[in-house]
């Protein structure tokens, strides 16, 4: 299970990664509310412990933002405000659980197992971008009436684009997602690269709609219009 915890208070962080790692769980640490915003959004997490006072941007304000993008993650919010309006707030902007500073380590384990004993939602059957149509029980793909005849690994690749549609994917998210290479070699970024362009020619050759996109020194985008930053590979 993967946990990413949003905290400023770098003791209180590290005592939090700490016990939570003692007990299984693999932690990810953001000290501003930007970086927890961008690591959220880009990584797949099972729960994120978010605290409301952070520096620049606010614990409910990346939370309001998740929420917006559709990032359905677990998140208990840490906050040293005790009183009745803020954890309304707190909930009312998207919050699963609420846990007053100080706090005994324990109850926050606890709390982080009973989100987990949730469940997660009912896994995705298929993905779509306008007449993009991935099956991903049947492992088809389909561009308007016409079959898309993909690898494994090309399927791969499209369906982790299509999870991420309308974000930029960079090629180091590629590679620790679907490659899952934990250690980066330039070699990969042109195994990628040409996987892309097979991609790009099987996904929008002929299609006046163009759905794959470069972003130049970035990485890539799956997305229903033409990118300022696209170029042609």
């Amino acid at each position: 299970m993967r946990i990413l915890v949003v905290e400023d208070e770098r003791k209180v962080a590290n005592a939090l990664q700490e016990g939570l790692e003692s007990e299984s769980y693999s932690v990810t640490l953001a000290h501003t509310g930007e970086d927890g915003f961008f690591l959220a959004s880009t990584e797949e997490f099972d729960i994120v412990i978010l605290d409301i006072m952070l520096p620049g941007r606010s614990g409910t304000e990346v939370l309001s933002a998740m929420r917006k993008r559709n990032l359905r993650v677990p998140v208990l919010l840490l906050t040293a405000k005790d009183a009745v309006e803020d954890r309304v707030a707190g909930l009312d902007a998207g919050a699963d659980d609420y846990l007053v500073k100080p706090f005994a380590f324990p109850e926050l384990s606890a709390r982080v197992r009973a989100l987990l004993r949730r469940g997660k939602p009912e896994p995705v059957l298929s993905l779509n971008v306008e007449d993009l149509h991935m099956d991903l029980v049947s492992r088809k793909v389909t561009r308007g009436s016409q079959s898309l005849d993909l690898t494994a690994r090309e399927f791969e690749v499209l369906e982790y684009l299509l999870r991420q549609q309308g974000r930029v994917v960079s090629r180091e998210m590629l590679a620790r997602d679907v490659w899952k290479e934990t250690a980066r070699h330039t070699p990969l970024d042109n195994v990628i690269d040409v996987h892309m362009v097979r991609i790009r020619r099987k996904v929008d050759e002929g299609f006046s709609t163009k759905l794959v996109h470069t972003v130049r020194g970035v990485g890539f985008l799956l997305k229903a219009e033409s990118h300022e930053t696209d170029q042609s590979s």
